[in-house]
């Protein structure tokens, strides 16, 4: 315009057209603009003529039966005295009278320093997008604290929804008596998904920890028990209850135990809502809904609950503890120890009183044949002659008896012999081989028979369970202590208190552990497993100086002591009990495993020095025990994730089992003499054919069919259990298979030593029996049942019990405790059973 009008030059006609063409557009905006800002002012006028605010002053525990529609807008006025003292719950109450409302009334609280808002009907959403409608709402409102000795507090409840047509409801402010709990003071309540309740907890002085315990006598609806700080808002529905602070589900019963250390205001909320769905709690699903839109009905979900906050145990509880546990297992050193030197100079008072004699001089201890193994040489229904099999015998007195040699020269023979031997190169030479045929299908076996390799060689490889476990022990605990670190970790960061199945109602946190009284009790089987190596060790170190000095007993008498696998005993315990501490850190269905591996190779490790003891030169290798040892925590891994109500893994494991039991026993049956080759199956036809139908002989080796056949039937017996029942706890299933089999050995190999002649001494008896009746007493326990992953947390949360040891400890601590005293005392038997043999020549130790 201005370029226009104010140009030097004279405007041609174009350039004055142009300009009178943008003047007027201008123009045109302007004037548009200025009606459109006309408009907007008068229909705002107009908006705010039709839509009315009414405000009222209301009043308490007064029930407004009211209406709304989108052109009245309700506001109630409420004020009450608040103090720093004591703390007043309000709580907001709304029904919904007309039925099928298109557009939901919105309820707005508005406080101080909190805003709470909701609508009605209120919508809850379940699993797979399920919607559930609620006519009624009640809820709590925040009371966030007061500097002030005492104020009036305002605050105001606007009521508005978008609907045309009038919707009536009705609505009422009310005062909650019982707001704040008081400590060992019950209150019953109830609540639904639509009106939870929350109340107040002040810890009192002197307390550090309480316990707060929510209980119901019915299972259903489920429902969720929650610890938040005082703070607004407060997350109080179904779908953000989870949101902060700890929580848990529950059926009939619900504990955390809370520490003033987490809550700097010293006190908190305590939270309790009713889910929509029961699905958490182990119940069942609703059908689906048809319609994407379509809402469920959610039928009568009120449940009535009692809530009680105690005080926790004391600082002084915890070392009691402590001091009892460490009290208990320190006595068994100092028994040990006290044993040891009563031992000691029992022997010191022997040899002072025979300071000549060799146990062949004093003819001690020496046990005569069994009635039962040559009174019927002749009826042996083998392929030998009785007079070769005499012979046999003969001719192995011949070779390793030692009457008439002196004790020099036995310990050089024995050590020329055999010092080059190799037990590799012994197992190839095809002499050797052939000899092995005609000594271990003898009908009637002595254990210098099957101890013919050099014992150097043998204690070398049997050495070598020990460092195989050790190193086993290393790279199996280290990420495991790593993982349940992260399990805690991420307990204490989320507060879900669902992913670790505590007894709740005696779990004791300490610092970050939630449980520490169930990681103090397997304390036990470290120090008990270390005591057990430390008594090996000692008889080990009496063994190599019995040794060095070529003594007669040590050399050719007795079972012949390797000690290997004791080490690995006593190893497999200490780490039974550091698997077992990491598992109750946070114990789920996920991490049992850890729990029971070491378990699995106890029981292995058991049966195989059992075997060990009479069969040294043909037991397994650490190899090959370790890598089935590793199958068997394969199949409980696969069990555990796969095996629930799975009948395509059972079957295949039923297989299995019983075709591994099958090969086990021919394996023991014939010595290690048979070949697992193409040609396996005509050699069974044809000792069937010549043994069950041409002569129709018995066994040749009727004790070995004996356990073999009971052994059978106990397995077949197992398999068709889980074939059948398939129970939910594999793993559990999977160790109870590897002690009964234990058992039935044992039991096998005590039954046969008495028979045999031999006699157990007084110590090896009074293990025995100390072992049984502790086992007794800590299986009681262990039955007891406090919790299970094999449920859902809450329902698992049903079985929880109080402490019933010093406040402290509960019923699975007492079977820790027991359980591994029992291990140990059942290390002792196997390491003391044999001890009334030690003076016995080895061709008279009967094999079985």
């Amino acid at each position: 315009m201005l370029i226009c009008w104010k140009s030097r030059h004279k405007p041609s006609s174009g350039f004055l057209s142009t300009c009178f063409k943008w003047d007027f557009t201008i123009l045109s905006l302007y004037v548009l603009w200025l009606f459109t800002l006309v408009s907007n002012i008068s229909c705002y006028e107009l908006a705010t003529e039709t839509n009315k605010i009414v405000q009222k002053n209301a009043q308490f525990d007064f029930t407004y039966n009211d209406e709304v529609n989108n052109d009245v807008q309700t506001i109630y006025a409420f004020n009450h005295t608040v103090s720093r003292n004591k703390t007043e719950g309000v709580r907001v109450w709304v029904n919904l009278l007309t039925e099928n409302t298109k557009s939901p009334i919105l309820f707005v609280v508005r406080q101080k320093q909190a805003v709470l808002s909701f609508q009605v009907p209120l919508i809850l959403r379940g699993l797979y997008q399920r919607k559930y409608l609620y006519t009624q709402v009640g809820r709590t409102l925040c009371q966030p604290p007061t500097r002030a000795l005492s104020e009036t507090e305002y605050f105001y409840v606007d009521v508005s929804t978008l609907s045309s047509s009038t919707i009536k409801y009705q609505f009422r402010i009310s005062r909650v008596d019982s707001f704040t709990l008081q400590t060992d003071l019950k209150f019953s309540f109830t609540a639904t998904p639509s009106q939870p309740q929350y109340f107040k907890y002040d810890f009192p002085d002197g307390v550090d920890s309480v316990i707060v315990k929510v209980n119901s006598l019915t299972n259903f609806p489920c429902s969720v028990m929650s610890i938040q700080d005082i703070q607004c808002p407060v997350y109080d529905l179904d779908n953000n209850v989870a949101f902060i602070g700890m929580y848990q589900t529950m059926t009939k019963t619900a504990a955390i135990t809370v520490q003033r250390k987490d809550f700097p205001s010293n006190s908190f909320y305590v939270v309790v809502v009713v889910k929509t769905e029961d699905e958490a709690c182990g119940g069942p699903l609703k059908y689906y809904p048809l319609l994407p839109d379509q809402l469920m009905d959610p039928g009568n979900r009120s449940k009535t609950l009692e809530v009680v906050v105690s005080p926790a145990i004391k600082s002084e509880v915890y070392v009691m503890g402590m001091l009892f546990c460490l009290g208990i297992f320190l006595s068994f050193y100092v028994l040990t120890f006290l044993m040891a030197c009563v031992e000691s100079k029992r022997g010191h008072h022997k040899r002072e009183g025979h300071p000549d004699m060799s146990p062949a001089e004093t003819g001690k201890g020496l046990v005569t044949p069994s009635p039962y193994e040559y009174g019927s040489v002749a009826d042996n229904g083998s392929s030998f002659s009785s007079e070769a099999i005499t012979d046999s015998i003969a001719s192995a007195e011949v070779h390793y008896g030692y009457m008439e040699r002196s004790l020099e020269s036995v310990g050089c023979s024995r050590q020329d012999s055999l010092s080059s031997v190799e037990e590799d190169d012994y197992d190839v030479l095809a002499d050797i081989d052939s000899d092995k045929n005609i000594v271990r299908t003898k009908k009637y076996l002595c254990v210098s028979d099957l101890a013919r390799k050099d014992k150097r060689i043998l204690s070398k490889k049997y050495q070598i369970y020990f460092w195989n476990i050790s190193t086993i022990a290393v790279f199996y605990a280290l990420p495991v202590i790593q993982l349940v670190i992260t399990y805690q970790t991420v307990v204490n960061v989320t507060g879900n208190q669902d992913i670790c199945y505590y007894n709740f109602l005696c779990a004791h946190p300490l610092g970050a552990l939630s449980s520490f009284n169930n990681i103090l009790s397997n304390l036990g089987y470290v120090m008990l497993g270390l005591l057990f190596l430390l008594i090996v060790l000692q008889r080990d170190m009496r063994h190599n100086r019995a040794l060095v000095r070529n003594d007669l007993a040590a050399l050719e008498c007795g079972i012949p002591k390797h000690f290997g696998l004791f080490y690995a005993m006593g190893t497999a315990l200490m780490m039974e009990g550091l698997l077992s501490a990491c598992y109750h850190v946070c114990p789920n269905y996920t991490n049992f495993q850890f729990d029971t591996s070491f378990m699995y190779m106890i029981a292995g490790l058991c049966m195989l020095k059992l075997y060990q003891k009479r069969h040294p030169d043909i037991n397994a290798s650490a190899y090959t025990a370790y890598a089935c040892l590793a199958a068997v925590i394969f199949f409980s891994v696969l069990g555990v994730v796969f095996g629930k109500g799975n009948t395509v893994f059972w079957i295949v494991f039923s297989v299995i089992h019983i075709l591994a039991t099958m090969l086990l026993s021919t394996q023991l049956y014939y010595m290690g003499r048979w070949r697992l080759d193409s040609g396996v199956c005509r050699r069974i036809l044809h000792i069937v054919y010549t043994d069950c139908i041409r002569t129709c002989s018995g066994p040749m080796y009727i004790d070995r069919m004996v356990l073999l056949v009971m052994g059978n039937i106990v397995n077949w017996s197992l398999a068709a259990y889980g074939l059948i029942e398939r129970p939910s706890d594999f793993a559990s299933y999977l160790l109870a298979i590897a002690i009964c089999n234990l058992l039935l050995y044992f039991a096998f190999y005590i039954i046969m030593k008495l028979r045999s002649g031999e006699r157990i001494q007084c110590l090896a008896l009074v293990c025995i029996l100390f072992t049984a009746v502790v086992w007794g007493f800590a299986l009681f326990f262990f039955f007891q049942g406090l919790s299970t992953w094999q449920k859902t947390p809450a329902e698992s949360r049903e079985h929880n019990r109080e402490c019933i040891l010093l406040s402290f400890f509960d019923d699975h601590d007492i079977w820790h405790f027991l359980s591994s005293i029992a291990m140990f005392g059942s290390f002792l038997v196997l390491l003391t059973m044999d001890d009334d043999l030690d003076n016995v020549q080895r061709d008279k130790i009967y094999v079985f």
